[in-house]
């Protein structure tokens, strides 16, 4: 009986000292995304003439193809958890500006795509059943380039474009044990240096802005 005793006091002293399974949390978003202007630089295609102009960018959020992200998220502690994130965001360079630099089209809109690993940190229940948290994250750019010179040169297609990073705060409220509904603010910095068809090249570090409303799942 003592040994018995002695033993359920071990097992429950060993289940309260361990932490409880990390849980895993997918989310998806979409919402209003837009970018702000930007230089850019870099060299034309053909004719090999520097680039150096300012443009301003629409990211036409409903337009297809869509803005939307997905994103991962491993809690290990009821605040802490880290994750990945990819979201498909896109930029459309104002029609006079890229003229102005010899551009009929020049985009970045299937998309803008930025992957990043992120670091979370959360409030649960803070406020009336509500949980804010913030997150950053780290990672690359991998815009599809579609660009289309006046001389007749035409780049269309991915390319990895350079770093990236994001930072993120928002609210979520809990629907169920399993799922949730959010809303955040979203910003991304990204460095995208890119190659033309004939010989051109085009660098610049765009900005975005966004606003999302999702929904979460929990296992």
């Amino acid at each position: 009986m003592k040994n018995s005793l002695k033993l359920a006091v071990a097992a429950s002293a060993i289940s309260m000292a361990t932490p409880a399974l990390a849980e895993f949390e997918l989310s998806a978003y979409t919402g209003w995304q837009n970018a702000n202007d930007s230089t850019v630089t870099g060299t034309y295609p053909q004719t090999g003439a520097q680039i150096d102009a300012t443009v301003g960018w629409d990211g036409k959020s409903f337009e297809a193809p869509p803005y939307y992200g997905l994103r991962g998220t491993w809690w290990r502690t009821d605040n802490f958890g880290w994750g990945v994130e990819f979201t498909h965001s896109k930029v459309y360079a104002d029609e006079d500006d890229a003229r102005a630099i010899g551009f009929s089209g020049l985009e970045f809109t299937d998309g803008l795509n930025i992957l990043t690993a992120n670091a979370m940190y959360r409030w649960p229940s803070a406020a009336l059943g509500a949980t804010p948290y913030v997150g950053a994250g780290l990672g690359i750019s991998v815009p599809h380039v579609d660009v289309n010179s006046t001389n007749g040169s035409d780049t269309f297609g991915y390319q990895f474009g350079g770093p990236a990073a994001r930072l993120t705060a928002g609210m979520s409220y809990d629907l169920t044990e399993r799922t949730a509904l959010f809303t955040e603010y979203q910003y991304t910095i990204s460095d995208n240096e890119v190659e033309l068809d004939g010989g051109g090249s085009l660098s610049t570090v765009i900005e975005t802005n966004a606003i999302n409303f999702g929904v979460s799942l929990r296992f």
